[in-house]
This record gives C-alpha cells, structure tokens and sequence, in this order.
C-alpha cells in the first residue's frame, strides 16, 4: 500500500475526550473518555469543544476505515498482537467497564488488522487492541477490516488511531518511541506514528534512555503526569539507587495508589534521598572559650569565638606547622 493511502489527521495536546452529561457513564465502544473529576461551570464550552474535536476525528478514522474496504468477523485466537506495545497495563476495572460497555452495545467500531508476515494463516492488529481483549474476554467474534501493511504503515496507523480516540499519557508515547527505535524505525516514522516534531521525538527518547523501565512500569501510565516531571524524576535517578524505590511500590500500600499517585510518591522519596544530610555540630568549649567544631564528610572546621579570646585565632595558625609535625610524629611517620 503506498504511503499516500496511510490515515492522518491532527489532535489536541490532551486529547481527552470527556464523558457526555446526557448519557450514562459508560461511553460507545471504541470511544473512551479519560475519567476526570466535575469541573467548573466556566470550563463546560471548552469540554464540549474538545468532546467534538475527539468525536469529529474519530468518525473521520472510522469513516477512512470503512471507505471501500470489507468488515468481516474474524475469530479472536486467530489474531495476535501487534510487534510494537504501545500501552502500560491497563487499570483493571476500567478494561472491566470496557468489556461491559462492548457487552451491551456491541462493537461499533472495527479493528484493523494485517495478515502476519511472521506466520501464515494468522492475523496481526495494528490498531484496537482493547476491542480484540473485550472480544477475547466474551468469547465473541470481533469485527475487523483486514489490510495489506508493511511495518511501518502499521506502526504509523496504530500511534495515530491512539492519538484520535484515546490518548497515551506521555510516558507511553516515550516508551513508544523508544520501542519504535529498538525496532530500528526511522525518526521520520516515529513522528508521523506520534503526531509531534522531530525536537519532541528527541526528547522522549532521551527520557527513555536515562529512566530504568523496570521502575517506570511498576509506576504505571500516570495519565495526569506531562514531560517535565518525568525529566525532574530521571534527574533524581541519577543520583540514587533506584533500586530501592522501586521494591518500595510493591507494599500493599503504594501498589493502590493510582499510577499518578505512586508516581508523587517515588518523587518524594527520591528528592528525600538527595537531600543533602545537616552537617554533624559538636560544640566544646577550651577554658571556657567556646570552640565550635562543624564536622561533614568532606572535613572539619573550627571557629573560634574571637570576642572571647582575641587574637587566639591568630595563636592557633602560628601553631599548626608544630601541630601537624607532632600529629606526623604520633603516627610515625
């Protein structure tokens, strides 16, 4: 398929796409919005605005889907995955509420799907990869629309179709990027798969290459986390194990926390563990001179209380070629 015939259009920064206050809570198969908490009567005409932007661009992929091209209803088990993750685990009762959603409204939207180059006989999905899970989950046949894909047609379509119905947070779209360029893709690819600039490209790869994967999985997707904080925590990294930080959300009591949540906590807990520590103080006091002694790791000052003794500061540099010769003495050497 040439290039010219790929699925393209734009999205908002955020990308979300609020749920409809005349409708119940459950949205349409294959449309799902970002949960989010009542907001302010003066923000409702920039909801609504972004609810039709999101809808808009759906219809648009559902309708260059569709153009032309033959649904079909294609066995489940007989389709595998696409060879580039593009998502974090999913939280559990939202795929719970998506199947349910699926259950009772059917599947209004198809999966894109491509005959596996690595094995005859099966299929690939390029994009729709929770409408083939709920499809799985209730035994059901999924409805699909089979195309003729080269790698990077399929990655290109499925970071696209992500970026119209429901956004990756900004982690999963670095760990896309990243996982795109281990595939050996070219950045030109990535950009177009992630619908930003080469500078932004550069910029989640790089977030990539300096936070362990290992620790950025046991925090989660952290929706509601952007770029800059990801940075101020992979700064953090750096300078710690971050080892430790990441047995730490394993307890009962981290692992609840919503990713956003457990994402604060590892932030917290890392800045604590760069604090620098307050320098040990030991005041003695020489005949009734007080002499403060600052201990740190990087050495030990003494000051001297010259209103006290005046002149006795000056007493002590007089003395300290004999001090450190008697000290070298004791040593023997």
């Amino acid at each position: 398929m040439a290039r010219k015939d790929l699925i393209s259009f734009s999205s908002n920064e955020d990308g979300e796409i609020p749920g409809d206050p005349n409708k119940s809570d459950r949205p349409l198969a294959g449309i799902t919005p970002n949960r989010r908490s009542s907001s302010p009567v003066g923000g409702i005409a920039k909801t609504l605005g972004s609810l039709s932007s999101q809808m808009d661009r759906a219809s648009e992929l559902e309708r260059q889907l569709l153009e032309g091209q033959k649904v079909v209803e294609l066995d489940p088990s007989q389709i595998d995955d696409s060879f580039v993750r593009d998502r974090l685990e999913a939280d559990p009762e939202v795929e719970r509420d998506f199947v349910q959603q699926i259950d009772e409204h059917g599947q209004l939207v198809p999966i894109l799907v491509r005959p596996n180059p690595a094995q005859k006989g099966r299929m690939q999905v390029a994009f729709g990869h929770r409408r083939l899970r709920a499809a799985r989950s209730l035994n059901r046949k999924v409805k699909a629309v089979v195309r003729e894909l080269n790698d990077e047609q399929l990655v290109v379509l499925q970071g696209q179709e992500n970026s119209a119905r429901t956004n990756l947070s900004y982690i999963e779209r670095a760990l896309f990027a990243a996982r795109l360029e281990d595939q050996k893709f070219k950045r030109n690819v990535i950009i177009s798969a992630l619908k930003v600039d080469r500078a932004a490209v550069s910029k989640m790869i790089k977030l990539i290459r300096e936070l362990p994967v290992d620790l950025i999985v046991a925090i989660g997707a952290a929706p509601g986390t952007g770029r800059r904080k990801w940075m101020e925590l992979a700064e953090l990294v750096k300078l710690v194990d971050w080892k430790p930080l990441r047995e730490m959300l394993s307890a009962d009591n981290i692992a609840v926390l919503t990713s956003d949540e457990r994402f604060e906590f590892v932030l917290r807990s890392a800045k604590k563990a760069t604090k620098p520590k307050k320098p040990k103080i030991v005041v003695q006091h020489v005949e009734h001179v007080p002499v403060t002694i600052r201990s740190t790791k990087s050495g030990t000052t003494f000051t001297v209380n010259g209103a006290k003794a005046p002149g006795f500061d000056e007493f002590l540099k007089a003395q300290l070629n004999s001090l450190y010769a008697d000290y070298m003495k004791e040593r023997g050497e």
